[in-house]
């Protein structure tokens, strides 16, 4: 019988996670996480990857929630409004409250509950804040109810500031970062703390915190695939935490998950530089208009338009269209037309990054 009425406890809890199993798992997962670290610095400008893989962290977020859409209707509603619809505008809010909270930690050095609420109020465009009322419960895909986080709005506060202040490191414990970032996921997810928008948001703690601990210095790590492509795994282990108190397979999935995603971002990022020098040896080979905010907007943007470029650049429009259009010449961009304006593709970084994400 599930216990639904799980009671979730303040944090430390148990912390005796070090047998050889985990131990290893730790280790392979760290050295993952290391060489990622020093791969996303091979990007000379980070809002390559900010935009690039934050984008398709947000996609496939949103996915594990079911709003679904494609890397071409995120893209194209990037480069113009005309084209949102209901799920690139969830996606969208999406890569806003990551970058939001990135920007927190970075200023703070802290993750706290004030960086949590706005995180949540950039997802859902509302100011609901914690619950505030009863009703809220998990469900199977039968409809069965097989958790209920706690109700009572007093109670979600205490856990919340607890849970604040044990990612903050103001409680006295010693457990490795990664396990840590475990635990406070189970801990977020068990609290339930918002009427919508908990597994986004529990997601864009995982990376935040990573930041804040100093294991990345972008966030550029993202779970959402694997959980994914384990999703009903993941939502067994995380029910038999609370039902048997299985913590060891708990902490190895999200461990394993780190390695795996760690090790596939590292290849995605190596390719994209890979890509990038031969663009800019084909453009400063064949052009006479090379410039690095050239090269860098073509891969922020894997979609971008005259306006772009003409803005980054400070050239004329007409030099913007000129130039872009010699590209298309080069075979480097494709030239698409889309109602009234004209937008190009970096269709080699479009083609890479669907690969690297959508390869199961």
């Amino acid at each position: 019988m599930p216990k639904k009425h799980y009671q979730v406890s303040p944090l430390p809890g148990q912390t005796d996670f070090y047998n050889k199993k985990v131990f290893n798992q730790l280790v392979k997962a760290s050295r993952a996480l290391a060489e990622l670290k020093g791969e996303a610095k091979t990007i000379p400008n980070e809002h390559i990857l900010l935009s690039t893989l934050g984008l398709q962290e947000a996609k496939d977020s949103s996915a594990v929630e079911n709003i679904i859409t494609t890397n071409d209707e995120l893209f194209r509603a990037e480069m113009d409004t005309t084209y949102s619809n209901p799920a690139t505008k969830e996606v969208q809010n999406y890569v806003e409250a990551l970058l939001t909270g990135y920007e927190e930690v970075k200023k703070h050095g802290l993750l706290t509950n004030r960086t949590i609420l706005t995180i949540q109020k950039a997802l859902e465009k509302n100011n609901a804040g914690f619950r505030k009322l009863p009703g809220t419960n998990l469900k199977d895909q039968t409809g069965q109810i097989i958790y209920e986080p706690p109700q009572d709005p007093q109670r979600i506060i205490e856990l919340m500031s607890n849970l604040e202040a044990y990612i903050n490191g103001s409680l006295e414990e010693d457990v490795d970062p990664l396990i840590k970032m475990a635990i406070i996921h189970f801990q977020f997810e068990s609290i339930h703390p918002f009427y919508d928008g908990n597994g986004r948001t529990g997601r864009i703690i995982n990376i935040l915190y990573l930041v804040k601990e100093g294991l990345l210095d972008i966030p550029v790590l993202y779970l959402s695939q694997y959980i994914i492509q384990t999703k009903s795994e993941y939502y067994r282990l995380l029910q038999a935490v609370r039902e048997e108190d299985l913590w060891e397979e708990w902490i190895l999935y999200i461990l394993k998950g780190v390695e795996l995603t760690a090790y596939r971002t590292v290849s995605l990022i190596k390719e994209i530089r890979q890509l990038m020098q031969y663009y800019k040896k084909e453009i400063r080979t064949n052009t006479n208009f090379y410039r690095k905010e050239l090269l860098e907007n073509l891969f922020q943007h894997p979609y971008t338009k005259i306006a772009f470029i003409e803005k980054v650049l400070d050239v004329h429009r007409n030099t913007a269209a000129s130039y872009l259009n010699q590209l298309v010449e080069l075979e480097l961009l494709d030239k698409i037309r889309l109602g009234k304006s004209n937008y190009y593709v970096n269709r080699a970084l479009f083609n890479l990054l669907k690969q690297g994400f959508d390869a199961s």
